[in-house]
């Protein structure tokens, strides 16, 4: 089923929460919700462990280089092997390389041998592990609820990733505390377990699909981003879209939280305690609150104008965030940009699964992922890097006022191209 032209979610009853009337869905967004969490939970343990005994800034960097570059070389390609075997398996195989990794660290942790290619080779292969999960879980969620609910779908998708996001460094610090990080890394790999079992016999996939299964097609290797690019050129509505999350990955992403320390300092809160802690929730917050009010109330139906209209806000609520000296309003701002960046961002990935061929619809979902997720990795020059040399302050601030400028120009491509329709 495609979009309406206008690219807008397709018109149906709309219902609070719509997605969880899914029995499916319920537990497949409870169980993800859980993998996020340990997701979290790893990074927390593991780098506490990596700055006590290696104190090193290069294997700092590396860590967020090793997250994100892999969706950018390697998107496209999960995608397409979602369009060619069943999502449930390709999950499955990045939950096991998750389990594998955690108790990869806890073996090392024991034993006391971690050395830094130990570290470098876990690094890369949890970032795969995301790579494998990504596009497979978008196929998988259009499989459960079907096109009518998928907005609820998604955006209840993208809130469970952020609880997983919230209460992760709380977790895994209570792991730590109780069993120390050896103990807690271990039991860490038990939290992935739920979604790997559901999915064993979880009745979804292309064995239960109505429609007759795409034809294999061979991995081509950098051809099948530029066949992908090709394919979905004729189509504003998925071109932008995934212009908006990659300039918005390229120059924002999360390369501002990396710096919330210095921001910490800036505000007077240079110390870690709670004051400083709550900068890094306030994003999360507003996340979550974003999923539920809008869920409750099912409110802001997917379409382009709206979701770069929303992201324009956003950038208006970093830059201020980036120019503010008081503590409180800094808080509200990042509580705001939470709220702005789940809402444009569950939008976006919902059109761009409308707009998208079947038949090709994982590699589109790739294509999404690669700049949505990619691209995060160069956020840390236009925020990090610029930074040292303007100030971080400058750096946060400019590169929200180039975001919100390109944005704009995406907004007036959209509005013409909707008059020339009209037309």
């Amino acid at each position: 089923m495609s979009a309406s032209p206008s690219g807008s979610a397709p018109a149906a009853p709309q219902k609070s929460f719509a997605a969880l009337r899914h029995p499916g869905y319920r537990k497949y967004c409870a169980f993800s919700a859980l993998a996020m969490m340990a997701d979290n939970i790893e990074h927390v343990i593991s780098y506490w462990v990596l700055f006590q005994k290696f104190q090193s800034p290069e294997l700092g960097g590396f860590a967020v280089i090793s997250h994100w570059v892999p969706f950018l070389l390697f998107s496209v390609y999960s995608g397409l092997l979602a369009d060619r075997f069943d999502p449930r398996r390709i999950i499955q195989l990045g939950m096991l390389c998750f389990i594998t990794v955690s108790l990869g660290w806890g073996i090392l942790f024991v034993t006391d041998t971690l050395e830094v290619w130990h570290a470098c080779v876990l690094l890369v292969i949890h970032g795969f592990s995301g790579v494998l999960w990504g596009p497979a879980s978008q196929i998988l969620i259009h499989d459960i609820v079907g096109p009518a609910h998928l907005q609820s779908a998604v955006r209840l998708a993208a809130t469970a990733r952020w609880l997983g996001v919230f209460l992760g460094p709380a977790v895994g610090a209570g792991l730590m505390l109780a069993l120390g990080p050896e103990g807690g890394i271990l039991a860490n790999a038990l939290i992935y377990l739920p979604l790997l079992i559901w999915l064993w016999k979880a009745p979804y996939g292309p064995r239960f699909r109505k429609e007759p299964p795409p034809a294999p097609r061979a991995v081509r290797g950098f051809a099948d981003i530029a066949a992908t690019l090709r394919e979905v050129a004729g189509n504003r509505v998925i071109v932008s879209m995934i212009l908006l999350a990659g300039c918005a990955s390229f120059f924002i992403g999360h390369g501002y939280q990396a710096q919330m320390p210095e921001f910490a300092h800036h505000f007077g809160h240079g110390e870690v305690d709670f004051t400083y802690s709550m900068l890094l929730a306030a994003d999360a917050a507003g996340a979550l609150a974003a999923g539920l009010a809008l869920e409750s109330r099912s409110l802001l139906q997917a379409r382009p104008r709206t979701a770069l209209i929303l992201a324009m806000l956003w950038c208006i609520a970093i830059g201020s965030f980036a120019a503010v000296s008081l503590y409180p309003l800094a808080l509200v701002l990042l509580f705001v940009a939470g709220f702005l960046e789940l809402a444009f961002n569950t939008m976006a990935m919902t059109l761009v699964q409308l707009n998208a061929p079947t038949q090709i619809r994982g590699r589109v979902i790739g294509l999404y992922n690669m700049s949505a997720l990619g691209l995060r990795a160069f956020s840390g020059i236009t925020i990090g890097v610029i930074g040292g040399m303007i100030g971080i302050h400058w750096s946060l601030a400019l590169s929200a006022l180039a975001l919100l400028a390109i944005t704009a120009c995406l907004l007036a491509f959209s509005l013409n191209a909707s008059r020339n329709r009209g037309a």
